[in-house]
């Protein structure tokens, strides 16, 4: 899965926090955002009645794997069921959060320690042991700083000096961090060691964005990876 959007969401905090609940809902979105930005999927196409994001389903463009092993299974879940689902049933369903016992072979089984291996392998985390209490739990520290710093900085910029008071200009990986960002819980704690006044700007630019309708947003969307990112943003600020 690409590197940004796996270090935005589970880096941030600083270790892969197994007490933030948000964080499985935005690892399941950002796959599939991860697979719109490799041109693997797409929203339904707008009809006359023009649907709200959320009721449009989630078609496959092209089924040809990734190489990375847990967007190839989504991937091949997408492409298996009919008739298709939404983002947002798509992410609970990934997630495992269905009373539907015919739809529960879709979780995807320990997503979060799968790409915190692949993060341990990629030099960004090291694994430790930490006391919780009566147990001793595997955790993740960070082994690259500088790779969070570089993404709290991007993050930061993206609000302050790159802001373009329009987040249709914004590239649409530093579009999918914020989102992802906001969907983990996270992007607060990001802005965090921000100055006041830039703290200000920043977080007001955010919840500008991030918690206005997206149905707005993708009605100005210029490519199908825009959609889904939007989509994925619904689908998180309906919790």
């Amino acid at each position: 899965m690409c590197k940004c959007v796996c270090v935005c969401v589970c880096v941030l905090q600083g270790y892969t926090s197994f007490w933030n609940d948000c964080i499985s809902s935005a690892l399941r979105g950002a796959m599939l955002v991860e697979l719109a930005l490799r041109g693997r999927i797409h929203l339904q196409p707008q009809s006359m009645r023009r649907k709200p994001l959320l009721e449009r389903k989630v078609m496959v463009k092209s089924d040809a794997p990734t190489g990375d092993t847990l967007l190839d299974e989504a991937l091949k879940h997408i492409k298996n069921t009919q008739p298709a689902e939404t983002v947002s049933s798509w992410i609970d369903l990934l997630t495992g959060e269905t009373w539907n016992p015919m739809k529960m072979h879709f979780q995807l089984p320990q997503v979060r320690e799968r790409l915190a291996k692949s993060l341990v392998e990629k030099g960004v985390l090291t694994t430790d042991k930490q006391n919780f209490f009566l147990f001793d739990m595997t955790t993740h520290p960070l082994a690259n700083e500088k790779e969070k710093e570089r993404l709290l900085q991007k993050l930061q910029a993206s609000l302050l000096d790159r802001w373009t008071n329009d987040p249709h200009r914004l590239p649409r990986r530093t579009l999918a961090l914020l989102v992802l960002a906001h969907g983990g819980d996270v992007l607060e704690k990001a802005l965090a060691a921000l100055p006041d006044a830039q703290y200000e700007t920043a977080a007001q630019r955010a919840r500008d964005m991030l918690e206005t309708n997206a149905n707005q947003h993708s009605g100005k969307a210029t490519n199908p990876t825009e959609e889904i990112i939007w989509a994925v943003l619904a689908a998180v600020n309906r919790g």
